[in-house]
């Protein structure tokens, strides 16, 4: 149980979209898009070049997801988390940026068409800048789980969804033209901006008892230690190297998000040290 059951989590507006439910991904494809893209590490093309908007039709308006009132909903449904988490973290960040807007989230059903491409368990969460939009298939997480040897608890899909939404914070500051995402490697911008993400992740899991409803109930309730274990090796299992090594071969330099100790470390940086520890563009390669 993650959310306070008594909340009110009905202020969130994530909706449905998509054609049916598909086949979960068995095999061969695959990461995790913070925009983290299963695809990318697995091909060694870096799907994450969507981010300059290439590709695909608008996502269709959806529909809105229903039955998510209360943080008791939230516990019990994944698509309902997502929606209750959208709202938790759009107030974190309300409160930590100024002039932050929220993004919209699209909680997929099978796939769905989006100005960045398809949007699928095969393809991954991932953040697609030039619609401002978030887009999750709640399915992925039993890729995480088959494929990857993860649990994906309730936080650690909280942490999937809050790093996308970092992405988005990136897009609010000008990181992707400050800082392109035009090559690969362990110290490379994509790995950067990643980590980056990851540790803002972290940095909302921390503030997590402080974000409260219209009423002055917490949205959540304070993260366990097996929570945040959950929520670190769903980090490690998606790192470079992890990954790479289900396919027998780990490449450095072909590397666009970071190696599962980064992320975890990056993650506890914004745990431990809030946003203003998440420069990881002003770090020395070597410290990353």
């Amino acid at each position: 149980m993650t959310f306070n059951p008594d909340a009110d989590v009905t202020g969130s507006s994530a909706r449905r979209s998509g054609r049916g439910r598909g086949p979960v991904i068995a095999g061969g494809a695959g990461v995790l898009g913070i925009a983290v893209v299963l695809i990318s590490v697995f091909t060694g093309v870096d799907l994450t070049g969507l981010l300059g908007g290439a590709g695909g039709a608008p996502q269709d308006e959806g529909t809105v997801v229903e039955g998510c009132l209360t943080g008791k909903d939230a516990n019990e449904d994944d698509a309902c988390r997502l929606d209750a988490g959208e709202e938790v973290v759009n107030s974190f960040w309300e409160s930590t940026l100024e002039g932050y807007r929220p993004p919209k989230l699209v909680v997929v059903d099978g796939s769905t068409q989006t100005a960045c491409g398809t949007a699928s368990n095969a393809t991954g969460p991932f953040y697609c800048p030039p619609e401002e939009t978030v887009y999750i298939d709640p399915a992925f997480w039993s890729i995480i789980r088959q494929q990857l040897g993860a649990d994906a608890g309730d936080l650690a899909q909280l942490y999937v969804l809050a790093h996308e939404y970092g992405h988005h914070v990136q897009q609010l500051l000008d990181v992707f033209d400050e800082y392109p995402r035009d090559g690969t490697g362990e110290d490379s911008n994509a790995v950067r901006t990643e980590l980056q993400a990851d540790c803002f992740a972290g940095a909302w899991v921390a503030d997590l008892p402080d974000q409260k409803d219209a009423n002055g109930v917490p949205y959540m309730l304070e993260p366990t230690q097996a929570q945040i274990d959950d929520a670190l090796e769903a980090a490690a299992a998606v790192g470079d190297d992890h990954i790479q090594e289900q396919s027998g071969q780990v490449n450095p330099e072909s590397w666009t998000h970071g190696s599962s100790e980064q992320r975890q470390r990056w993650f506890m940086a914004g745990y431990e040290g809030g946003v203003e520890a998440c420069d990881t563009f002003a770090v020395s390669g070597r410290d990353l």
